[in-house]
Order: C-alpha cells, then sequence, then structure tokens
C-alpha cells in the first residue's frame, strides 16, 4: 500500500523538483524529482542540501 505524502517547501531548480514530506515514522525526508518525460529520475534523502545538490548536478539522459 502506497502512503499519501504531503508536501511543503517545494522549490523548483531547473527541470528538478525538490520537497520535503515526512516519511511512515515521522521523519523528514527531502525528495528530488526530474518533471522532464520520460525522465523518471527521483531520489528521496536525508538531508535538504543532498537534495539540492542532487537537483543541481542531474542532466537528463534523454
Amino acid at each position: 500500500m502506497t502512503a499519501r505524502r504531503r508536501f511543503r517547501d517545494v522549490i523548483r531548480i531547473g527541470p528538478v523538483q525538490v520537497a520535503t514530506s515526512y516519511d511512515d515514522r515521522g521523519r523528514d525526508k527531502h525528495t528530488a524529482a526530474c518533471t522532464a518525460p520520460r525522465c523518471g529520475f527521483s531520489a528521496d534523502y536525508d538531508s535538504r542540501a543532498a537534495a539540492e545538490l542532487a537537483a543541481r548536478t542531474h542532466r537528463c539522459q534523454i
């Protein structure tokens, strides 16, 4: 069963969106996800800085 996340503090760096949410144990998780068509990049990180770094260095493979 998938959990519905409520994202907050959403920013956009190029085609990548970075947002913060709570995981199922109530801890902060930071997500970076590319919004380009057919890219499929997304990852969860423990720190906001790591998620923003991934967004800044992401290059789509398309």
